[in-house]
């Protein structure tokens, strides 16, 4: 069963393509550095195809092989266990192209110990929404005093909806071990990163969203010695 999964790892030689859409550039320029006073929202949406080409082969082989040993040491009375989302063979294709498509929104980031079965957690719309509307609702509210075309929400399903149909997708949210997550950055206060996977059109979209403090910069860029300061530490001494 290895060799024959194994060959079709081989034939998978997943590429991801960038897409361009315009109404994602538009919320890309609202959420790229929206600036609530105490608080930054900073969000981007991406897109993907998913081409076939010769490489990141060495990565979908390994992740599918840690899947593989996964599901031979799970226990099939675990009833944790996402044993069953692994047994499909286009399943595990689908989470391969997730990490995939991470590495595409962070290029500078190492995702090969990334443990798809561990990390990834498949959510509805609803469920999204909800999550959305909690932590994006000032957000949303400055985004309806400058635009008149609906709420944040329903444009950004329209967005997606546009990309990759959402009434045909599969949503997943990736839930990393804190101590390894690149979204993470400098004063975060909390942050998410959803994907949307359409298997028909072999599209994926990734919408990442995080709230910084802007005390917690603040703080951090006080502490940073300023520009040109280190030129007059050195302004006496013979080079």
């Amino acid at each position: 069963d290895i060799i024959v999964y194994r060959t079709f790892l081989e034939d998978l030689v997943a590429i991801m393509k960038f897409l361009e859409y315009t109404n994602l550039d538009r919320l890309n320029v609202f959420l790229g550095h929206l600036n609530l006073g105490e608080r930054t929202i900073k969000g981007c949406l991406e897109a993907y195809s998913c081409k076939h080409a010769g490489t990141d082969k060495r990565l979908s082989l390994s992740l599918e092989n840690e899947m593989l040993d996964y599901l031979g040491k799970s226990s099939d009375t675990d009833s944790s266990s996402p044993v069953d989302l692994l047994l499909s063979r286009s399943s595990r294709k689908a989470l391969i192209y997730l990490v995939l498509t991470l590495y595409q929104m962070y290029p500078d980031y190492d995702f090969s110990a990334v443990k798809a079965h561990q990390f990834f957690s498949e959510e509805s719309w609803d469920t999204f929404a909800q999550m959305f509307n909690n932590y994006m609702f000032e957000a949303s509210k400055e985004w309806s005093e400058r635009n008149e075309d609906g709420s944040l929400l329903e444009v950004i399903y329209e967005a997606l909806d546009e990309v990759v149909k959402l009434a045909e997708c599969e949503i997943y949210v990736y839930n990393p071990n804190p101590n390894a997550d690149p979204f993470l950055e400098e004063g975060a206060i909390w942050s998410f990163c959803f994907l949307f996977y359409n298997r028909k059109q072999k599209r994926v979209a990734g919408f990442r969203f995080c709230c910084l403090s802007n005390l917690a910069n603040d703080a951090f860029l006080a502490d940073t010695p300023p520009y040109g300061e280190d030129d007059e530490i050195f302004a006496d001494m013979d080079m």
